[in-house]
């Protein structure tokens, strides 16, 4: 599958539109997770676990997006985006969103 944020791909041809494809998840944070989250934030420094979480989270997106792409026969998806959303105190939704083509 090739994914691409433009909307083209440089030596393809788009042959047919699909559509929209998506996928999505949403994560909790976890309580342990937050406690070394406050004491880095009084220390200072990257969160890993926050980071190693919201990593997990855009790939299990984009293999739902890629597999809704799949199921309509696509071979490529332009345009792809990931974009976040606030659902409640401790969780947050990723979204990988594009369209879906045949590309030759």
């Amino acid at each position: 599958m090739i994914l691409v944020t433009t909307e083209s791909i440089p030596g393809k041809t788009i042959i047919k539109s699909l559509g929209i494809v998506r996928g999505n998840t949403i994560r909790a944070r976890h309580i342990g997770n937050d406690i070394m989250a406050g004491l880095k934030n009084i220390f200072g420094g990257e969160i890993e676990e926050y980071t190693k979480l919201m990593g997990e989270a855009r790939e299990q997106a984009l293999d739902r997006m890629i597999a809704e792409a799949s199921t309509l026969g696509a071979n490529a998806v332009i345009g792809l985006r990931f974009t976040t959303s606030f659902i409640m105190g401790a969780a947050s939704e990723i979204l990988a969103y594009g369209t879906a083509v045949i590309v030759e």
